[in-house]
């Protein structure tokens, strides 16, 4: 839209244990990580829709690989923006080697702060989008359940309302049997 409203819709889809499986098997053979199978597949689903071959795919990384912030609580996490590129009509497991290039690249740089690599490349902007990039993929480890502590129960909260930041957030929890997916849009 020519204003931004921050109105959005998602969708809410679970992969079947077998599909989960088969996820899992594909990149264990592959020598890939979930995340960089889910974004390969990303991928090929925004090309065959939009007709584009080269993507900035944001994302969310935790930014806690030294052992000085693993005990600290408190928001670590800084964006990535990875870009593939689909030109040449590259097979499954091509796209999968050129995404786990990008990542791995990506994942080297990941202390630079996001805000400084906007400021550092001074996009032009239009404040109706994020800059840099309008697609954000997220895969989620850790658990979404319950946890429990000495007289502290800790869980979930469903979100009353739909906000979308980005034209489309796809999030996927990773759970030890299946994924769930949630597909965030701006309307």
């Amino acid at each position: 839209p020519a204003v931004f409203t921050g109105r959005g819709s998602s969708e809410i889809l679970s992969l079947s244990p077998e599909l989960s499986h088969l996820l899992r098997s594909l990149g264990h053979r592959k020598g890939v990580t979930l995340f960089m199978t889910m974004l390969a597949a990303f991928d090929v689903l925004l090309s065959l829709y939009s007709g584009q071959t080269d993507f900035l795919v944001g994302t969310d990384i935790a930014n806690r690989d030294h052992s000085t912030t693993e005990s600290l609580i408190g928001f670590f996490v800084n964006q990535l923006v990875l870009r593939v590129d689909l030109a040449g009509d590259p097979t499954f497991n091509e796209l999968l080697e050129r995404v786990k290039e990008v990542t791995l690249n990506g994942y080297a740089h990941q202390e630079a702060p996001f805000e400084k690599v906007v400021d550092m490349l001074n996009p032009q902007r239009n404040l109706s989008q994020a800059p840099l990039f309008q697609v954000k993929l997220v895969v989620q480890y850790a658990s979404t359940g319950e946890q429990e502590l000495p007289e502290l129960a800790i869980g979930g909260v469903e979100a009353e309302g739909s906000v979308a930041k980005l034209d489309l957030t796809l999030m996927i929890y990773d759970r030890s049997e299946e994924h769930t997916s949630e597909l965030q849009s701006r309307s």
